[in-house]
């Protein structure tokens, strides 16, 4: 039974807006066109402005926002952001035991729905108040009561919407999962305009300046800028899109690195199988975690400084420790000191020359973050030595050669599995962080998440086709 802190929502999911799942079974085809027509929405929620907010207000998320799929001064402005926040906090604390949650009782999956839902409905309402706090959309003065309640009803009503897309989609009526198709969406977006944009696309826009003999880049050497860029550009670069291909490369290669541990059925002699222990063994979601929390430092430290008054660069000593902003003279902010500023990647290699430490500070941090986190997954996920040993005996499988217990099982998985969590997440952060540093289009974490869900999908459809053609496979794979 459910504990006594999400009985709280047992009345408040009633009320909550929901998707039932199918009745019936929902042909391959239809779960296609259910899929297809969730993405087509959310990239048109992209694009739609929000009422109130100036088209030429500065963005100062940039990179950020590729891997929350969201895109300034529209309705996907806070992108799926709230709604991962609030899915992994709660996955932490139920998975570290401070709320009480059976997840193999349908009473209690359904009150963490609940639970979840209410806490995306909250985060977005936070986080938008938080944005127009910040002056993101100008001065609270300025904008007027109306304009503020308005956007922030249509940041609340978008959030509920993308709730109710990704549910639509994970509960049968589609493939896979709507967060994380949104996320490849906007990372395959943001790669699309860096290499065809008309204005500074790589191949369109910068390609035909330099052919005309101008410099897109603003550099000393138009071929020079074009392939390495400048200092003070932002642009994409021929360097970025061969780090791009490389990071594809690499990260598919590690997908299907593993260790494989002979089994066999205690209930059928002589049938042996492996079971496999993945290098990335959790995943992405140790990259996720991190650069979540570098996106909530940088986000909630530039808050403060906009709120007190917005100090110069080392005239603060709390700023000078969490995060010290300066104005451009484009009307950007970007970090100069402290925290905020660790916690971000120079653009290209010109930006890595020109601060140096600020790369190997971003670089180390990121990957302490994703190997400490990984080992935190490791047991706030189920998926540690002993929980994986449980499941072996449940299944009724066992080593060869060991008397069927799990002890033995357990014994042998923690030779492998902490070392290659660790190794997984030292991986996942260094292959992240040197294509953040070499200017990879749609960040080197966008590019691992992408890659991770295409595999995802691949192995989904693989599956789904499998079920279609062969019915009685169904039940091999419980569905």
């Amino acid at each position: 039974m459910a504990g006594r802190f999400l009985s709280i929502f047992k009345p408040i999911g009633r009320i909550l807006p929901e998707i039932k799942k199918p009745e019936r079974k929902v042909s391959f085809n239809e779960k296609i066109f259910w899929t297809a027509l969730v993405l087509v929405i959310f990239l048109v929620m992209t694009e739609i402005p929000l009422y109130g907010v100036a088209p030429s207000a500065n963005d100062n998320f940039g990179q950020l926002r590729v891997i929350f799929a969201s895109n300034r001064g529209t309705l996907m402005e806070l992108g799926i952001g709230p709604i991962v926040t609030a899915g992994l906090i709660l996955q932490l604390l139920v998975g570290s035991g401070i709320i009480k949650c059976d997840m193999s009782d349908p009473e209690d999956r359904g009150l963490f729905t609940a639970a979840s839902k209410v806490f995306s409905i909250a985060l977005t309402g936070i986080q938008a108040i938080a944005y127009i706090l910040s002056g993101m959309y100008g001065s609270i003065g300025e904008l007027g009561i109306t304009v503020i309640l308005a956007i922030l009803i249509q940041l609340i009503a978008a959030g509920i919407i993308v709730m109710l897309m990704d549910e639509l989609v994970q509960k049968g009526w589609g493939l896979g999962s709507g967060i994380s198709l949104f996320i490849m969406a906007g990372v395959a977006q943001s790669i699309f305009w860096s290499m065809f944009s008309p204005v500074n696309g790589l191949f369109v826009g910068g390609l035909s300046q330099f052919l005309a003999g101008a410099d897109p880049f603003n550099g000393a050497n138009a071929a020079f800028t074009y392939v390495f860029g400048s200092a003070n550009s932002i642009y994409p670069t021929l360097l970025g899109f061969f780090a791009t291909i490389a990071v594809f490369l690499i990260v598919i290669y590690l997908q299907g690195v593993r260790v494989e541990l002979p089994m066999s059925y205690a209930g059928y002699k002589g049938f042996r199988s492996r079971y496999p222990i993945k290098l990335l063994y959790v995943s992405n979601l140790p990259v996720i975690f991190a650069s979540a929390l570098f996106a909530n430092v940088y986000f909630f430290t530039q808050l403060l400084w906009n709120q007190f008054g917005q100090p110069a660069p080392g005239t603060n000593l709390f700023f000078q420790i969490v995060g010290d902003y300066m104005r451009t003279e484009s009307g950007s902010v970007v970090p100069v000191g402290g925290l905020a500023y660790l916690v971000t990647a120079p653009h290209n290699i010109w930006g890595v020359i020109g601060a140096p430490l600020q790369a190997l500070a971003y670089l180390g941090i990121l990957i302490a973050f994703c190997a400490g986190f990984s080992l935190i997954w490791l047991e706030v996920g189920g998926l540690g030595p002993s929980k994986v040993a449980k499941q072996l005996m449940d299944s009724g499988m066992q080593i060869p050669g060991y008397r069927r217990s799990e002890r033995p099982i357990e014994q042998i998985l923690k030779r492998y599995i902490p070392i290659v969590t660790v190794l997984g997440g030292i991986l996942v952060g260094l292959v992240a962080g040197l294509s953040d540093l070499l200017g990879a289009f749609g960040t080197g974490t966008g590019i691992l998440l992408s890659v991770g869900i295409i595999y995802q999908y691949y192995e989904l459809l693989m599956r789904e086709r499998a079920a279609e053609m062969f019915p009685a496979f169904r039940r091999i794979i419980g569905e």
